[in-house]
């Protein structure tokens, strides 16, 4: 090797050094890369798997809850809480649209007032279960529709009614009738968003 040749390379100790450093750099940026990657996918998995089996995160839409919920309020539902027991009267629940038609939709947020077993009636403006009026604190008007009923609940049937008791801004059980257990997607707990409106249901 003539080292007068300006045609041979020489690599020094202090290049090789260099080249090997930025290569471990170049592997270790990478494999930091793919931690991250992996991260963020098992994280998305387990949310999915989590919103499929156990909550869910709902949007309020129209105005069938007021006062109670108003439209785009964001509700976390419980969909496993029916799994160790059973729906409880006044429960604010997300149940999928047992209603056919055009104006059916995905899913419908209601309260339940009728339990399996319940007679309901809705007689000059105020609803009755089983003879007895209801104090129903979570309105803020009596019933504007028809009256209703009366309707005895069959085994595991419940009977919902939206919020809202102006007439003609709810379809519930008194349009579609009483609803099974297996409609329910699960118990609304609270609402979450917007912030400022933040309480439990």
């Amino acid at each position: 090797m003539n080292p007068n040749n300006p045609s041979t390379k020489h690599v020094s100790y202090e290049d090789r050094t260099e080249l090997a450093t930025a290569n471990s750099s170049s592997t270790s940026w990478a494999a930091e890369l793919w931690d991250w990657a992996k991260t963020i996918i098992i994280a998305f998995v387990v949310m999915m798997l989590l919103n499929l089996f156990v909550f869910n995160l709902s949007m309020v839409k129209g105005q069938s809850m007021q006062p109670t919920l108003v439209e785009h309020d964001r509700l976390f539902v419980n969909k496993i809480v029916y799994d160790f027991g059973s729906p409880s009267r006044f429960d604010v629940i997300v149940l999928r649209d047992p209603s056919e038609g055009q104006e059916k939709k995905d899913s419908l947020v209601k309260r339940i007032v009728g339990l399996p077993g319940d007679t309901v009636e809705v007689r000059e403006h105020h609803l009755y279960v089983n003879g007895e009026r209801q104090t129903e604190t979570y309105t803020d008007i009596e019933v504007q529709d028809p009256d209703f009923g009366p309707i005895t609940l069959e085994a595991d049937h419940y009977f919902v009614m939206g919020d809202n008791r102006h007439e003609g801004k709810s379809k519930d059980s008194r349009v579609f009738g009483s609803i099974t257990s297996g409609e329910i997607v699960g118990k609304a707990e609270f609402i979450f968003w917007p912030f400022s409106e933040m309480k439990k249901l």
